[in-house]
């Protein structure tokens, strides 16, 4: 840390480790079990706590509180942690807890995400690369999000669920079932009304692939049989990765239904 710039108001507690060009603003607190990489940046009245990690360049920015512990009746004050990625950018007043011995004992934050102000990340989260989750989002316990994946401001998603890679979460929204891969959610009661298809064409996928993934969702919305049913045919059939990895989601180990088409 010879090269650290630490504000004198900061309190690093000993065993801390600050990784080479770190800055670190006034009024923030380190625990001892942290350890923050190459470049990270805490603006001012950041607290840092718990066996947390803070992967390069991320900065996070005033009164947010990272590492502490779930919000979590059944912890006991277990060992747990928090592992967070490079490059992150996290906001005013985000929380993030350590994970639970019950629920694997780590919560994970990808890389290159964007947590905008005053949203909680939850214990045992497993949070993806390039996720964006605007203002007061509450994502909660034992919740996965897949890469690429943007969550609505003012929106929660319950316990256990799964959203699925590149999927769209609109604003003021509860998700209370996993979300398939590109699906597009919406409405006070979170329902799947479509495919993020603007989405799927920023990132350059082809025409052929999204014209089989609305063919596909067609035949998850109309198909004969169970959700489950329909997917599992449809993988049989499909040419399309794209498809696939829906499929593949669909047939997963989940803990919670899944959000039809309406």
């Amino acid at each position: 840390m010879s090269d650290a710039q630490i504000h004198p108001s900061t309190i690093v507690e000993a065993g801390a480790k600050i990784g080479e060009g770190c800055r670190i603003g006034p009024f923030c607190h380190i625990g001892p079990d942290v350890t923050l990489e190459r470049g990270v940046e805490l603006k001012s009245h950041v607290v840092v706590q718990g066996d947390t990690t803070v992967g390069p360049e991320t900065v996070i920015f005033p009164f947010s509180v990272i590492g502490e512990i779930p919000q979590d009746l059944k912890f006991q004050g277990e060992k747990t942690r928090l592992e967070i990625g490079a490059r992150n950018r996290i906001r005013e007043h985000v929380t993030m807890n350590t994970g639970t011995e019950g629920g694997g004992g780590v919560t994970r934050v990808g890389n290159d995400g964007l947590f905008m102000a005053g949203c909680h990340v939850a214990h045992d989260a497993q949070i993806g690369d390039r996720v964006i989750v605007v203002n007061q989002v509450a994502i909660a316990g034992h919740v996965v999000v897949e890469d690429d994946v943007i969550i609505g401001g003012l929106s929660g998603i319950h316990q256990f669920v799964r959203i699925g890679r590149g999927a769209i979460i609109g604003a003021v929204t509860m998700v209370t079932n996993d979300v398939i891969p590109y699906g597009l959610v919406q409405a006070p009661r979170g329902e799947l009304e479509g495919l993020n298809l603007v989405g799927l064409k920023r990132k350059g996928v082809s025409r052929a692939d999204i014209t089989a993934l609305r063919a596909a969702f067609q035949m998850l919305s109309d198909g004969e049989g169970a959700f489950a049913e329909r997917a599992k045919r449809l993988g049989e059939e499909t040419e399309s990765d794209y498809v696939r990895e829906i499929v593949a989601f669909v047939m997963g180990e989940s803990g919670r239904s899944f959000l039809t088409p309406r």
